[in-house]
């Protein structure tokens, strides 16, 4: 059982309360249109593939390990996905799953390309 069922209201508020400073601390800039961005070029679930109304922002590199909520550190993922990797560093916890994890470094990385520099604009030219 997923350790926020297994601890106690005041637990869970502790937590809830660490974690909005950890997210106060850093600059996390994703917007809406970033996120459907991000949903339309994934298409479902970046780990396992799964399609659905409801996926969920997840860090590839998680707050609690320096990551932020950015266009190039946020991926789609099912609540199962999202639930199960929790903290971990992604290409461990892909391993673990028995998850193609050259799969998703690629896709993530050609996906990144694409909608960064869509967020971030054409570089202007010098000269």
């Amino acid at each position: 059982m997923p350790p926020q069922f297994r601890t106690s209201p005041a637990a869970r508020a502790r937590y809830a309360k660490r974690r909005q400073r950890r997210l106060a601390r850093v600059d996390n800039d994703l917007t809406a249109e970033q996120w459907q961005d991000l949903l339309d070029a994934w298409g479902c679930c970046a780990y396992c593939g799964a399609v659905g109304p409801a996926l969920q922002k997840d860090c590839v590199l998680p707050i609690s390990r320096g990551g932020r909520y950015t266009v190039d550190n946020v991926v789609p993922a099912c609540a199962s996905c999202n639930a199960s990797k929790h903290n971990a560093e992604v290409s461990g916890w892909l391993r673990r799953k028995r998850l193609d994890e050259g799969a998703f470094l690629v896709r993530w990385a050609e996906i990144r390309g694409r909608v960064v520099i869509v967020a971030e604009g054409p570089a202007d030219e010098v000269g």
